[in-house]
């Protein structure tokens, strides 16, 4: 994250926690939501555990199904006629409407739904005292509906992408204790014309080997 958009995030955090009593006067729960949206790779569990250590809280994790990306559908959105159109020709025809009962169980990934969760939260704003953070993750925010992402539920979205030249320095210095180098001008040409995540990043920055040098893992990068 460029270096002004963290400072803005850490201002944001801080107050916050430190807001009890503006929220008790306007009565209002004292809470507020994140999404953390980007490509997979790019640090939203990272940032997650950045904001925990930074105002210790704890930390409860819900996992709506093993990947809310891909196999949840919180669209929200009715099926489409076509699909209904198919569905009842399978229920017409003896063969696929069996084979469909047999691949029922495997098929079924989860049983929550967009009002479900949304009832969640807006619960557990209501229900529990004291300060709440709900943040959520996702790789692809353009296939969530947008009553769950509307401000009053998710209040900040922060976008996590690719790796820039500037995380990149950041990178450098916490792993191999440089703050220049010769190779540092054609890297920075390089994460300017590719989509590299922050992950790919540092598995080259790390040591393969015992003698490995930061001049070794630069031209790994590159």
């Amino acid at each position: 994250m460029e270096a002004e958009k963290n400072k803005e995030m850490i201002d944001d955090l801080v107050s916050f926690r430190k807001a009890e009593d503006f929220y008790a006067r306007i009565r209002k729960a004292w809470k507020q939501g994140y999404l953390l949206y980007g490509p997979p790779g790019t640090g939203k569990s990272t940032m997650i555990a950045a904001m925990t250590n930074l105002l210790e809280y704890d930390i409860y994790d819900l996992e709506l199904t093993e990947d809310i990306n891909c196999s949840l559908d919180l669209t929200g959105q009715r099926k489409k006629k076509k699909e209904n159109k198919a569905a009842e020709e399978e229920e017409k025809d003896p063969i696929k409407k069996q084979a469909k009962v047999g691949d029922s169980d495997q098929g079924k990934t989860s049983k929550v739904t967009l009002s479900g969760l949304l009832n969640f939260i807006d619960g557990l704003w209501l229900a529990c005292k004291g300060e709440r953070l709900i943040i959520f993750m996702t790789n692809y925010m353009e296939k969530l509906d947008p009553a769950l992402i509307r401000r009053g539920r998710m209040d900040k979205p922060i976008e996590l992408s690719y790796c820039n030249f500037e995380s990149f320095k950041v990178l450098a210095r916490t792993y191999l204790e440089l703050d220049s180098h010769h190779l540092f001008n054609t890297i920075e040409r390089l994460l300017g014309e590719s989509r590299v995540t922050l992950t790919d990043v540092v598995e080259h920055l790390m040591p393969k080997t015992s003698v490995a040098d930061a001049e070794t893992s630069l031209k790994s990068l590159v």
